[in-house]
């Protein structure tokens, strides 16, 4: 899909076509709106213009928060809140860390973001889990989004240099068995998101907030169901539970994206040497739906007010929505996986996403693999879409590199 409009600043100058395409292909939707004047008047390609209209797509600040980080989850349909613990539980469930067979793993990843594009946009980061005892365990990860260099221009096309953007995060959980089959964690995360131009006059500012996730992982003893033996796993989890945020100076704020996954799975435990694991998870964004209103007055027709509260967002979005409980069904995403697991040295991975037509219309497939080798796992992911949209990782390979240390 083709750029329609330029970024234009308060001094006239604007951003080039590539540029433009690049934030607004920072899926999910970034939102900037009122900002205090022009710096960002957008609305670049096709998908976030339907988005804005037909659609009613959800939009917040810091999306990058909800973009899956590591590459077997992305072999999976990006799916991860009820999967077995990993290097990178701390992204999906930390309290999938009480669960860890190894005393301690760290990780490493890395995806290209709009590869097809450029070449200098990427989301990176690492992680590191440690089991304290046989009931409790800490982990802690690093996530850095860098938009690469967004080349700004005139009104005559002459080039006024660079500036470079970026989102990037830390945050720290603690995990407790509070059975044999269930733990809780707590995360604490420092967010901060830095979308401004600092060649304009605009006021465009860096965002710095925190925000806290809850969740809990249930997996059951390992039974046998006749020619195998099974056991059942469920998650859940609430992210970046956290106040509102302002890029502007003129009061405007903005919802960051906290969100809601729910997922199940049972893992087919054939022989000692092969496992087939089933995961479903459904997701949600625990933000307001935008109510439908008068384009002159401003006044509501249809839904709820979204300028609320953090916290009564949260609730709110459970039956805000102007369509009623129809477009409320809308706005949960929900997505499969499939894992093979062969004497834990080989993986092969499928999965499928699927987003509503009225909220966005992402659906793709994914396929991955993983191996391991002296207690280093190498995983990789590519996705393949199913639908016109494009997707930023489209034609895309993810890497993710982890070490698991004691027993």
């Amino acid at each position: 899909m083709s750029v329609t409009a330029f970024i234009i600043d308060a001094r006239g100058h604007r951003l080039t076509k590539k540029s433009a395409y690049l934030l607004s292909k920072n899926l999910p939707f970034i939102t900037m709106n009122k900002f205090g004047f022009s710096i960002l008047v957008f609305i670049s390609f096709l998908t976030v213009i339907s988005a804005q209209n037909t659609q009613r797509a959800i939009t917040t600040a810091a999306p990058f928060l909800l973009i899956a980080p590591d590459a077997r989850a992305g072999g999976m349909g990006d799916i991860g809140v009820a999967t077995t613990a990993d290097a990178n539980s701390q992204y999906w469930n930390a309290a999938k860390h009480a669960f860890m067979e190894n005393k301690l793993s760290m990780g490493v990843f890395y995806t290209p973001w709009l590869r097809e594009l450029t070449n200098d946009v990427f989301l990176g980061g690492f992680t590191i889990s440690n089991r304290l005892d046989h009931r409790s365990a800490w982990g802690a990860s690093v996530r850095y989004f860098n938009l690469g260099d967004i080349a700004l221009t005139d009104r005559e096309g002459v080039p006024e240099g660079t500036d470079k953007l970026n989102e990037f995060s830390v945050d720290g959980s603690y995990s407790l068995l509070l059975s044999e089959t269930y733990s809780m964690a707590v995360t604490l995360r420092y967010v901060r998101s830095d979308l401004g131009i600092e060649s304009t006059d605009s006021s465009i500012n860096p965002v710095n907030t925190f925000a806290v996730d809850i969740s809990g992982y249930y997996q059951s003893a390992e039974k046998n169901y006749g020619g195998f033996n099974g056991r059942w796993r469920g998650g859940y989890s609430i992210s970046n539970i956290g106040p509102k945020v302002s890029y502007s100076d003129d009061g405007t704020t903005n919802f960051i994206p906290t969100n809601l996954r729910l997922g199940g799975g049972f893992d087919f435990i054939i022989d000692g040497s092969n496992t087939i694991a089933l995961t479903v998870e459904f997701n949600k964004l625990l933000v307001p739906t935008p109510p439908i209103r008068n384009g002159a007055s401003r006044e509501i027709l249809k839904g709820k007010d979204d300028n609320v509260s953090f916290v009564s967002g949260m609730f709110q979005s459970f039956g805000d929505a102007p369509g009623g409980s129809s477009e409320e069904l809308e706005e949960v995403t929900w997505a499969v996986g499939a894992e093979y697991v062969y004497n834990k040295i080989f993986a092969l991975r499928a999965g499928y996403f699927n987003e509503s037509e009225l909220k966005g219309s992402r659906k793709y497939f994914t396929v991955g693999s993983g191996f391991s080798v002296n207690n280093t796992k190498i995983d990789v992911s590519y996705l393949f879409n199913a639908t016109d949209i494009n997707n930023p990782l489209e034609n895309t390979l993810r890497f993710s590199l982890s070490f698991e240390i004691g027993n």
